[in-house]
């Protein structure tokens, strides 16, 4: 397997995933309005990690195009609400066809993770011809995002057999996460208020 040929679709996905979804932001400031979205990152896995998948999916290196998160977006809001109004921003795009959506809000895992995740099919234009690749974008509010950030660094240490107490913990910091994301939303208005207050004293300063 030639690994940077390879990527190199996905890498052109993700770059350009990036700049289309971080000018939906800049839209929403140029109206002057609360942006749904409060900043967007993206990766691509690295191979070690594409390996690691295969296996866990018992996927001979053949089948590696069947893996839907080799390409990585992250897509951060402040409040729940705006996950909503940026998943139908997505869903009315037609440049990638969306191939499936999980909700993890509403049907929150096991370990008490929270997040938005839609799989997408990306056209990327190469020196022979479209390519479509697979890619996932996520979507959750900053809150979520630290909490799986700590969980994705802990999983890592203990492969997945966390013990009992740290697993009792993790539960219950994604409740704490999940209350302070009810809170904000109970006074968003108040601060999205404050926040164009303030944005509108910068640009006159």
């Amino acid at each position: 397997m030639e690994w940077e040929e390879f990527l190199e679709p996905y890498k052109q996905a993700v770059e350009e995933l990036k700049v289309k979804l971080k000018s939906l932001r800049r839209q929403f400031e140029l109206k002057k309005t609360h942006s749904a979205i409060e900043f967007v990152t993206g990766r691509v896995k690295p191979v070690p990690s594409i390996l690691d998948k295969l296996k866990q999916k018992n996927l001979t290196i053949d089948r590696v195009e069947e893996l839907y998160d080799i390409a990585g977006i992250r897509i951060m809001c402040q409040f729940v609400d705006d996950i909503k109004q940026v998943v139908q921003l997505l869903r009315d795009r037609n440049d990638f066809e969306i191939v499936e959506e999980k909700d993890y809000i509403t049907n929150k895992k096991e370990s008490g993770y929270r997040s938005y995740h839609m799989i997408i099919r990306y056209p990327v234009q190469t020196i022979h011809g479209e390519k479509k690749v697979l890619a996932e974008i996520q979507i959750r509010t900053l809150a979520m995002n630290f909490w799986a950030t700590i969980e994705h660094s802990l999983n890592y240490k203990y492969n997945g057999q966390f013990p009992e107490d740290i697993l009792f913990r993790l539960k219950r910091a994604a409740e704490a996460a999940y209350s302070l994301d009810e809170e904000m939303s109970l006074i968003r208005e108040e601060i999205r208020e404050a926040q164009v207050v303030f944005s509108n004293k910068k640009e006159h300063s």
